[in-house]
């Protein structure tokens, strides 16, 4: 490559082809097909991918500014609406087909909720506020997760046209040159997306899709174009450039876990990488713009969009959680086919193709399709809306047709009828303090204190924990009302109160638990009601107690805080694949099929028991027998359904486990 010149060569809307960074695009398709197949990482091709499209897209803009044409939003904006819309219907297109024919229609919710979010560029932050962690590749994850990356470049490619245009304008008219202001105010953005990214006091399964997080990798690569026309690289550097670049982007996925890293310094590397090899030359380029990584750039997009589902799927119709390196093979090669003939007869012609009525009929074809698929999500989710009304009636079911735990106490049995709450809607019967925003959200690390019960009680019950002490809390609210009982509520998502040990570098989490525990030390409640187990890490079977819950006890009893930690209800997991009650029973699965082995999942002594044995103010509780029979962990108990996903109680079980709740802390308390 030809040394750059130092200023700015005559304007010009477009740049010189680049043969090396098609196969940079090659490269970095080729990591993430490779590490999300049988690897199941992150592989730093994602984030090159962020660099490219940074790079080129406000390079170009940057350029059509420095012209003397109009600028006009309008022709930009249907260049990359050709680009990205295209292939993404056809594959979200072919998504609802397959999972209407692969998955339970209870499953039909959240995929047309991600469908729809993603047809509009928005399937990042939809991702961010389920919460959901990205994912090694299993039955259980969702076929669209990895369109977060093409929403975020959509929501940035709008974002950088306002920018770069709007600035463009102000200096045209005063007759400034625009590139100097305009890699200012980018290189301002940048800053400003880098430190909130490695600052912001949200959740990694947040920031990971956060648009403003993840801004900062776009503008470096815009911010190197607006400068390649001043950089003057000497060729050593350049070649020491080059192979530092691949190097950085090859190592990424092996050294780094960009799951839990990204997009904070550590994305540094194959940003970093990109950025070096974009500037460089000598081996790296050569290497870059051979044939074959040529090739796999100039199917990178289609490729993106097609591996992931054809991966997810492939493991949903084998029922496994991997596909081995034969699956794995065949996956590959079904995606390549797929992308190749979406580049070449869908991609390609309605991009590059000059008007036609072939080109007219695909673009009318991709239209209805888009339509189509608008119409089928909305539609469905309006559906499952309509029905969320059975919700609020839960409360007043028929006990005796609906007895739920009652049946395992009684061993009557009852007359079959539709679970309550229904399969359908079970995602939905959450306890009243998810609805009064009571659950602490990531970033919130003071805690949320929120008060139910009777409120003249002699006695408090403060309920602690993450949503899984949370689940039990309908149950001890029926207690509550019929003993007196004042309830505290100090919870937040995904955090059991625990105490780190003394070499563990504090997380969230733990900071959290550290303010409920001085919360709880400044007004101490009568008694705190937590949870005492977990399963065993990796489902390798049965459950335990962590050290960290007995570090929380011990500080408790230090108090002088008696504590009630109740055995946690079992995670439905087969073959380390976890699955919801609501998808098994809609396949044609009943109560007890779709239920595991006790043993495969309870210990036959609470763990909790032998834990708090030397500290006499816990006591531990297990209602195990109130929600399994001796050999079977079922889904469904006297008509209730009892899981409202993959590992929590609906509301409506919780509330038939007050009776053998109550017994139990009547016994260990002797309040009653």
């Amino acid at each position: 490559m030809s040394e750059p010149a130092l200023a700015p060569s005559a304007p010009s809307t477009r740049a010189p082809h680049r043969a090396d960074l098609d196969g940079l695009r090659g490269l970095a398709i080729a990591l993430v097909v490779v590490f999300h197949v049988w690897f199941g990482k992150v592989s730093g091709g994602v984030d090159v991918f962020l660099t490219l499209a940074g790079f080129f897209f406000v390079g170009s803009l940057v350029r059509a500014a420095e012209s003397a044409a109009p600028l006009d939003p309008r022709p930009v904006l249907l260049r990359t609406a050709r680009r990205l819309l295209a292939p993404l219907v056809l594959v979200l297109a072919a998504t609802a087909a397959a999972t209407v024919a692969l998955l339970a229609p209870t499953s039909w919710l959240g995929l047309a909720e991600q469908g729809r979010s993603a047809l509009f560029f928005w399937e990042n932050w939809h991702l961010a506020e389920t919460a959901s962690d990205y994912l090694a590749a299993d039955p259980s994850v969702s076929p669209l997760q990895h369109l977060w990356s093409i929403s975020v470049q959509g929501q940035f490619y709008l974002a950088a046209l306002l920018v770069v245009f709007g600035t463009a304008w102000l200096l045209r008219s005063r007759g400034v040159a625009v590139r100097g202001p305009i890699t200012g105010l980018l290189a301002a953005l940048a800053a400003g997306s880098f430190w909130y990214a490695i600052s912001a006091e949200h959740p990694q399964s947040w920031l990971y899709y956060d648009t403003g997080a993840r801004m900062w990798e776009l503008l470096a690569g815009g911010l190197l174009a607006c400068a390649m026309p001043w950089l003057r690289l000497p060729r050593a550097l350049q070649a020491l450039f080059g192979v530092a670049g691949l190097i950085a982007i090859v190592g990424t996925g092996f050294l780094l876990d960009g799951r839990h890293e990204f997009p904070g310094p550590w994305a540094l590397v194959p940003v970093g990488g990109a950025l070096a090899v974009i500037v460089a030359g000598g081996p790296a380029s050569r290497l870059l713009a051979s044939p074959a990584l040529q090739r796999l750039g100039d199917i990178a997009y289609s490729l993106y969009l097609w591996h992931w589902p054809v991966l997810i799927f492939t493991l949903i119709a084998l029922d496994r959680p991997d596909v081995g390196p034969a699956g794995g093979l065949a996956v590959i090669a079904v995606s390549l086919v797929l992308a190749h003939l979406t580049t070449r007869l869908v991609e390609e012609p309605i991009r590059r193709g000059v008007p036609s009525p072939r080109r007219r009929t695909l673009v009318a074809g991709v239209a209805a399709l888009a339509v189509a698929v608008l119409a089928a999500t909305s539609g469905w989710i309006m559906s499952i809306a309509g029905k969320s009304d059975e919700i609020s009636h839960l409360a007043d079911i028929d006990p005796a047709a609906y007895p739920g735990a009652a049946v395992l106490a009684t061993g009557d049995e009852v007359p079959v009828r539709p679970e309550q709450p229904s399969r359908y809607v079970a995602h939905l019967d959450l306890p009243v303090t998810t609805a009064d925003e009571c659950l602490a959200g990531g970033g919130m690390v003071d805690p949320l204190r929120c008060e139910y019960g009777d409120p003249d009680g002699t006695r408090t019950v403060a309920v602690i924990g993450g949503s899984h002490a949370e689940h039990w809390f309908p149950a001890l609210e029926s207690i509550a009302r019929d003993r007196g009982l004042r309830l505290e509520t100090y919870m937040k998502v995904g955090c059991p109160v625990t105490v780190a040990a003394p070499d563990d570098e504090p997380d969230e989490c733990t900071i959290w638990s550290g303010s409920v525990l001085g919360a709880l030390a400044a007004s101490p409640p009568d008694l705190v009601f937590s949870t005492s187990t977990r399963p065993r890490p990796d489902h390798v079977g049965g459950d335990w107690t962590p050290e960290g819950y007995v570090r929380m006890w011990e500080r408790l009893s230090e108090l002088d805080i008696p504590a009630a930690v109740v055995r946690d209800t079992p995670w439905l997991w087969e073959d380390g694949v976890i699955y919801r009650a609501a998808d098994c029973l809609a396949n044609g699965g009943d109560a007890d099929s779709c239920g595991m082995d006790r043993t495969a999942v309870l210990d036959a002594v609470d763990p909790a028991r032998d834990a708090s044995a030397p500290l006499p103010t816990v006591y531990p509780m297990d209602l195990s027998d109130a929600v399994c029979r001796p050999d079977r962990c079922r889904v469904v108990e006297g008509n209730v359904l009892i899981y409202r996903d993959t590992d929590h109680m609906t509301t409506a079980y919780s509330r038939t486990l007050a009776p053998e709740l109550d017994r139990q802390l009547g016994v260990s308390t002797g309040w009653w």
